[in-house]
């Protein structure tokens, strides 16, 4: 069997956006849909690889890139030599979430091809997942988190994670680029929700980054583990590595990172030896598929936890493949009050991540990701 093909199809998709506590007019994105296809007629897919999930499509330079780069290294290939195609990809520094992006439509294709899901085919672990509610940003006021937090655990959710507020002001309702973080809310509110859903409720934060000096970080850090957060997500920028070396070491409560820094497994693999997280975060779109297997390989040989970043298809089937020992939860969302993730776009004729009354995610059972693909949307919605 022999890649023959390698296209990026982008299409139209109207959506809503929630921003800053509220819902934007409905707006058209572009969405996309890579496709390799073979001599044989086996094919896989892999949508968007942009943004959050698999939700945002490749821009046009990236589009470009895929079908003129990547395609001429891959056509002719075997497309099950997956491993071959991403050191060489690694080694032509190809942009990390493009080899992501590649490598997560071969596992699809491979997994198509031989009747299985496709966490069957990396080694089924479980069949379902523990879910936590993960919120947008600014959702607005601090009792608007606490309701909205109590209406999760109601729903069935055991564990909610806060998006607190960053680059918008809760008190003026502006946006604020130059000051991101504002710790005296971010605080309120972790009281709030902790008083809201009682000691029961496994709760975790997550400033995404945005707290600007380690003495914010810190302080927050202190809050957290008076009201018995689980983690602790991703405080300071990622760029500065001492600094979490030392939050690891003055608090208690875990650090979760490095979560959005490039590198994949070996930056990751890196911040372990250097004490700067006590639990390790990466997505199918920091190396793939491959390149998050060989980072829980490298977290459960440490012993610490391997969160898997963001929701998705793909990320959905690597949990299924893993222990709960080293990878627990999905992330389920982003959500917010009147946020729905419960109807599928309009490509897809059902989401791959329904929840049940316990909180739980079941595995989709189709063959490769659990797509059910739309076409004639597609066909009639081509850019």
């Amino acid at each position: 069997m022999k890649i023959v093909d390698l296209e990026v199809i982008p299409f139209r998709v109207e959506r809503r956006q929630f921003h800053h506590g509220r819902f934007l007019a409905a707006d058209e994105v572009t969405q996309t849909m890579t496709r390799v296809v073979t001599d044989e007629g086996a094919e896989g897919y892999y949508f968007g690889g942009h943004g959050h999930g698999d939700a945002d499509g490749l821009p046009a330079d990236d589009r470009a890139e895929m079908e003129g780069r990547l395609k001429e290294l891959v056509a002719g290939e075997d497309p099950y030599d997956r491993e071959r195609f991403w050191h060489w990809m690694w080694v032509a520094n190809v942009p990390e979430h493009l080899l992501s992006v590649l490598d997560c439509a071969l596992w699809d294709l491979q997994a198509r091809a031989v009747g299985l899901p496709l966490y069957k085919l990396l080694g089924g672990c479980r069949d379902k997942v523990k879910a936590y509610a993960s919120t947008f940003p600014n959702m607005g006021s601090v009792e608007a988190y606490a309701a909205h937090a109590l209406a999760c655990k109601e729903e069935g959710y055991s564990h909610y994670k806060i998006h607190p507020y960053y680059f918008w002001d809760p008190v003026t309702e502006a946006t604020v680029p130059g000051r991101p973080s504002h710790i005296e809310k971010d605080i309120e509110v972790c009281r709030a929700v902790r008083e809201a859903v009682g000691d029961d409720m496994v709760l975790s934060f997550d400033p995404w980054g945005t707290y600007r000096t380690y003495e914010d970080a810190y302080r927050v850090g202190r809050v957290l583990e008076e009201l018995d957060f689980y983690w602790y997500e991703h405080p300071m920028n990622e760029y500065r590595v001492q600094p979490y070396i030392k939050l690891c070491r003055e608090l208690d409560i875990p650090i979760l990172s490095s979560e959005i820094a490039a590198g994949s497994l070996y930056t990751r693999a890196d911040w372990i030896l250097r004490g700067a997280s006590d639990m390790t975060r990466i997505d199918v779109l920091r190396g793939g598929i491959t390149g998050v297997r060989k980072m829980v390989a490298v977290a459960e040989a440490f012993g610490v936890k391997c969160e898997i970043h963001m929701s998705g298809f793909a990320n959905l089937h690597i949990l299924g493949s893993t222990s709960e020992d080293t990878c627990e939860y999905y992330e389920r969302g982003l959500l917010a009050p009147g946020v729905d993730c419960n109807t599928p776009p309009p490509y897809l004729e059902d989401i791959g991540d329904r929840m049940d009354a316990e909180g739980n995610v079941h595995l989709p059972q189709e063959p490769g990701m659990g797509y059910r693909i739309n076409w004639d949307y597609i066909e009639d919605n081509r850019v």
